[in-house]
């Protein structure tokens, strides 16, 4: 259900609100706009009702219910678009080389420098990142360029060491489902960056975005990086309505991934600019100084050269 405070609600009556929610057994999330607040009160729907009695209280405009499945993720609870800060920055392999790349993808203008220190992979031989030493390099090109930083975490026990070194935790398409993970790294409190399943409808990528959102953590920022569809020409295939459908149904920020989407380097900047038309309020673009010797995802990284 979605509380309506009247403009000019105090803190004490917001106050008052949220202790009365939590002793009918929902959990309250408050959000405060520019006019006036709005409390998010999400539990179980069968006792929904008795929300309704708030309505008597002098502070409240009204009590309606969150029509869609994702309570918090919904523009139903926040109309304006959430902002993800992540240090300056505001979001609507070796060490040589990482922090190569780091140098010159800051001297391209980019914003955060993401890097896989763990790497899930289809083929138990391939190569599965760094891992505990990825972090540490990952940390020293952080020091070296003050880009913040963005890794992914597989494993919940795994999520308070990367949390360690990452600004921003990365939930990759193959645990978009991994509930376990998703609460943990919403208790972990640091950003989110949700990347969508390769067979992820958008309800069931918002609901995975719910998990996160509901352990109080608001900083969820969505990437669109391709569905599996029958296309074999692509990698995978961009989903580019996905950006206004989400603008739509969502105040979540949301960033397009179209290295992974096209696993074609030169595709790269046509599907990034398509991207950014739609709306993106961002994208993630792999690169390499040398693509040829990759060991991961060679095909689909343009050089990392300042234009």
């Amino acid at each position: 259900m979605i509380i309506v405070l009247k403009s000019g609600a105090s803190d004490v009556e917001v106050e008052d609100v949220c202790h009365r929610i939590t002793a009918m057994g929902y959990s309250p999330h408050t959000i405060r706009g520019a006019l006036r607040t709005v409390i998010g009160a999400v539990g179980d729907d069968r006792g929904k009702d008795a929300l309704r009695s708030l309505e008597s209280l002098e502070c409240v405009e009204s009590v309606t219910p969150i029509l869609k499945p994702f309570k918090l993720a919904s523009r139903e609870v926040r109309d304006e678009p959430t902002q993800v800060r992540v240090g300056d920055v505001t979001i609507g392999g070796s060490r040589p080389q990482l922090l190569e790349v780091a140098e010159k993808v800051k001297a391209a203008g980019a914003h955060v420098l993401r890097g896989g220190a763990f790497k899930p992979r289809t083929s138990p031989y391939a190569f599965q990142g760094l891992e505990d030493e990825g972090l540490k390099l990952l940390a020293e090109a952080k020091r070296e360029t003050g880009l913040p930083i963005v890794t992914e975490v597989m494993e919940p026990d795994k999520v308070d060491i990367v949390a360690e070194h990452a600004d921003i935790l990365q939930i990759g398409a193959r645990n978009v489902q991994n509930f376990p993970l998703l609460r943990r790294v919403g208790d972990a409190g640091k950003p989110v960056l949700l990347k969508r399943g390769m067979a992820t409808t958008i309800q069931e990528w918002l609901l995975s975005a719910e998990y996160v959102l509901a352990r109080g953590n608001p900083n969820v920022i969505l990437c669109e990086r391709g569905i599996r569809t029958f296309e074999a020409s692509t990698r995978f295939t961009l989903d580019l309505n996905a950006v206004p459908a989400v603008k739509r149904l969502s105040h979540l920020p949301i960033l397009v991934d179209p290295s992974h989407g096209t696993g074609h380097w030169e595709f790269v900047e046509a599907m990034a600019m398509a991207g950014v038309a739609a709306g993106a309020d961002g994208l993630i673009i792999e690169v390499h100084p040398r693509p040829e010797e990759a060991l991961s995802d060679g095909r689909s990284s343009p050089s990392a050269s300042p234009p």
